[in-house]
Order: structure tokens, then C-alpha cells, then sequence
């Protein structure tokens, strides 16, 4: 353990993304109620610990398409947007019914690109997570997929969650920001197609040599976000002021190993930018 990583211990308000493959039976891509289950009691433990929680959460297109009964993810945005707004109401549903378990309450709060851009909506949305954690309430953040040009009209999208969840860390102040992938890192190339790719365990400078490194590709045929999509976050997150780490969300025990200071997955190290704009990234 590192005394970089034991630093990890005193985050006290912490993003937690988890991507649509994260949350699925890898088989038939419903949901994996026990993942979700330790998911949300992981959650909780942390809340009761004294930390501020938020949780960025994939999966609504992913539930919608598999109760309506498609395979494969669509390809038309208005059955996109159909199967959003049918799996955001089932996937809410079932962290309600979860965390009321833990006697926690959960909220949802769906953005959309133009909640950052507009400075009211923007005040608004920062007004709403600073009460809820007040509240000890857990935030669920999604982007309104039902209403959002859904990766096509990329002027109204975010793009991807891992975009987004850097968004959310930057607007509410957040310390921390782990987002759990399907890979236990970054590699300094694809591990899934290059048995010499090396793990990189701390990156202190994202450079245009690192970001060469990330993929715009995802190994599921049920998320959006590639590595690529993942060093945007981290320059997001980073120049905001909060540490970030990707790590491994098929392991949920990765989270707690990151905030005891384990040496897990990669750290990004906050250096905060004092000429950072959010909006210089909705672009």
C-alpha cells in the first residue's frame, strides 16, 4: 500500500459509476439482482461511514430492451429512447426496493447535456445533489436517455456515463471518482488482444501519449464506453480537483479496496486546473 493510495481513506464525498455490463447477466443480459444487491449494500456501508455517495448508473436501455424482448441492442433512437424511458422505471424500481432494504432512501436525478450547459438548470442541479446528501439520501444519476438524442445527436448527448459521472464529480465538489470497468485498468493497450500490455498503476499527467492508449471501444454489446471515453473522464475529473480510478466492476470488492487504500486498478492523481471550465467539454 501506498501513502499516495492511503490518501484514498479520507475521501469523503465519492462518485461511484458502474456501466450496463456491470449490472447484467453476462448470458442473457438481465439483471444480476445479487451483483445489484452487494452493489447497494456496499453503498450504504460507505453512507453509513460518513461519506457523501452518489452513484452514476447505466442500464436503463439494456433493461428496456430485454423486457420488451430484443436481443440485441437497437439501432433505431426512437426504440432507444422507448427502451430507455421503459428500463429506467424498471432499473429504479429495483435500487428502490434494494436500498430501502438497507433503510437508505435513493433519489433519481436524470440530466441531460443541457442541464450542464444552461447556468440556471446547472444551479439547479448543483442545488438538488448538495440537499440530498444533506439529506443522507443516495443519488442515482442516469442521463435522460427518453429525451436525449441518444449518441447520434452528440450536440444533446453526454455520450457515454463515464463522461458523465466526471460531470456529476465536478459539479458537486467530489473528492473521488472510481469508475468500475470490465478491465482492471489502464494498460497500455488492449489486454483483451495484446498479451504484452502493461498495467499502469498511477498516471500523474494525462498526455497526449496516454490518451493514444485508450480505445473509443467497449468489450460489451450492452455498454457505450470505451477507454477512450474513460481518459476524457479523467481529464474531467482530475483537473477538477478529485482523484479518479478505474478498476474492475465485475470484483464489487474493488470498491472498498480502493477507498481503504489497496493497490487497486488505475489512480489518477486530482491536479486541479484553476482555468477549468465544465462546459469546455460538452462539446
Amino acid at each position: 500500500m501506498s501513502d499516495i493510495r492511503e490518501q484514498l481513506k479520507d475521501k469523503k464525498r465519492i462518485v461511484i459509476k458502474i456501466g450496463s455490463s456491470s449490472l447484467m447477466h453476462e448470458k442473457t443480459g438481465r439483471l444480476n439482482l445479487s451483483k445489484i444487491e452487494k452493489l447497494v449494500r456496499i453503498l450504504v456501508d460507505l453512507k453509513n461511514s460518513g461519506k457523501d455517495i452518489v452513484l452514476v448508473s447505466s442500464g436503463a436501455i439494456a433493461v428496456g430492451r430485454t423486457t420488451i424482448g430484443l436481443e440485441e441492442r437497437p439501432g433505431d433512437l426512437s426504440v432507444k429512447q422507448a427502451c430507455a424511458a421503459i428500463g429506467q422505471a424498471k432499473l429504479m424500481m429495483v435500487y428502490q426496493k434494494i436500498f430501502a432494504e438497507y433503510s437508505t432512501v435513493a433519489a433519481q436525478v436524470l440530466m441531460t447535456k443541457n442541464t450542464v450547459i444552461n447556468p440556471i438548470s446547472r444551479q439547479n442541479v448543483e442545488n438538488t445533489f448538495n440537499e440530498l446528501l444533506n439529506l443522507s439520501v443516495i443519488p442515482i444519476v442516469n442521463e435522460n436517455d427518453s429525451i436525449s438524442t441518444y449518441e447520434i445527436e452528440k450536440l444533446q448527448s453526454f455520450e457515454d456515463n463515464d463522461r458523465l459521472s466526471a460531470i456529476v464529480t465536478s459539479l458537486i465538489g467530489a473528492d473521488l471518482l472510481i469508475l468500475l470497468s470490465d478491465i482492471d485498468g489502464l494498460y497500455t493497450d488492449d489486454p483483451n488482444k495484446n498479451s504484452n500490455a502493461k498495467f499502469i498503476d498511477i498516471v500523474s499527467k494525462i498526455d497526449a501519449d496516454l490518451t493514444s492508449m485508450g480505445k473509443a471501444t467497449s468489450g460489451s454489446n450492452v455498454g457505450t464506453g470505451g477507454m477512450a471515453a474513460k481518459l476524457v473522464a479523467a481529464r474531467i475529473a482530475t483537473e477538477s480537483g478529485a482523484d479518479m480510478v478505474i478498476t474492475n466492476g465485475n470484483n464489487l470488492d474493488n470498491i472498498n479496496n480502493v477507498i481503504s487504500g489497496k493497490d487497486t486498478g488505475t489512480l489518477f492523481l486530482n491536479h486541479r486546473n484553476n482555468d477549468f471550465n465544465l462546459i469546455d467539454y460538452m462539446d
